[in-house]
C-alpha cells in the first residue's frame, strides 16, 4: 500500500451502519475502531453475526457459545453498539445460500443503513488464505444488499414481515484488495477499537501464539493511516451503489 494513496471515505451523510460478519470478534480486528469513530459522532450500528462462533475453541460448542456471546456484547458497549444480533448457522460451516442471503437481507430491510460493512471474501487475503465461513458471509452479504433492494426477491418479507425493500448506498469491504478509502480512527477511536478486541480475552486465550491486541491493531492502521496521511486509519474498499 503506498503512501497518501487512500482517499478519505465520504461518510459525513452516514446514519445508520449495519456491519454483517460471520463469528464474534470478527468487527473487532480493526473495523471496531471505526465504528468507534462512527458512534463517537451519533451515526447509530448494529452488528448482524451468523454464527455463534461456537466451532472457534477448544471446548464443548454450548460453553464457547455462550462465552463468545458474553464477550462480544462487551466489545460493543465499548465501542457504543447496543443493537447486536446473532444467528444461528453453524460455526465453521457456514455456506452461501438462499437462506443465508434471506437472513442478512431481513437485517438490511429491518434496519435501513445508509452503508453495510463486510469482510472480504477472496480466498486469498492480505494476512493470508482467508477462513470458509468469512468467504461465505462476505459473498451472501453482497448479494443480500442487491436482494434487500429487489422488490422480487425474497417478497415473502414484505408481504409476509411488512419489510419493504430497502437500497444501501454504500457497501464497504473491510480488507477487501486493493482499498479504496480510509477512515481516521486516530486517538480515541483507535483505543476503544483495541480495547474491544481485548474484551474477547477467553477467546484469544485460546489462539496459541496469538499477537496482543494493541500490537496487532496499531500495527496495520498505522500503515493504513501513512496511506491516508493520519497517525491511524482503518481502509475499506469501499463501492458507492447509488
Amino acid at each position: 500500500m503506498d503512501a497518501q494513496k487512500l482517499e478519505p471515505l465520504p461518510d459525513e451523510d452516514f446514519q445508520r451502519v449495519l456491519c454483517v460478519v460471520a463469528h464474534p470478534d470478527d468487527v473487532e480486528y480493526g473495523t471496531s475502531a471505526a465504528v468507534a469513530a462512527w458512534t463517537a459522532r451519533g451515526v447509530k450500528v448494529a452488528y448482524l453475526l451468523l454464527t455463534g462462533g461456537e466451532a472457534g475453541m477448544q471446548r464443548p460448542p454450548e460453553e464457547t457459545r455462550v462465552l463468545r456471546a458474553v464477550e462480544q456484547r462487551t466489545a460493543c458497549d465499548l465501542v457504543g453498539v447496543s443493537q447486536l444480533t446473532m444467528l444461528a448457522h453453524p460455526d465453521g460451516m457456514l455456506v452461501y445460500s438462499l437462506d443465508l442471503r434471506r437472513d442478512i437481507a431481513r437485517e438490511i430491510r429491518r434496519f435501513q443503513p445508509d452503508a453495510v460493512v463486510t469482510g472480504a471474501w477472496d480466498v486469498e487475503v492480505g494476512w493470508g488464505l482467508n477462513q470458509a465461513d468469512h468467504r461465505a458471509a462476505g459473498l451472501a452479504c453482497v448479494d443480500a444488499v442487491r436482494d434487500a433492494d429487489n422488490t422480487w426477491v425474497f417478497p415473502e418479507l414484505a408481504a409476509e414481515e411488512d419489510l419493504p425493500k430497502w437500497g444501501v448506498t454504500w457497501l464497504l469491504v473491510a480488507g477487501g484488495s486493493p482499498p479504496t478509502h480510509a477512515l481516521d480512527v486516530s486517538g480515541e477511536p483507535l483505543e476503544l477499537g483495541i480495547a474491544s478486541l481485548e474484551a474477547h480475552a477467553g477467546y484469544l486465550a485460546d489462539i496459541p501464539g496469538h499477537p496482543a491486541p494493541r500490537e496487532l491493531i496499531t500495527g496495520f492502521t498505522a500503515e493504513q493511516g501513512r496511506a491516508l496521511g493520519v497517525p491511524n486509519a482503518v481502509a475499506f474498499r469501499a463501492f458507492k451503489l447509488r
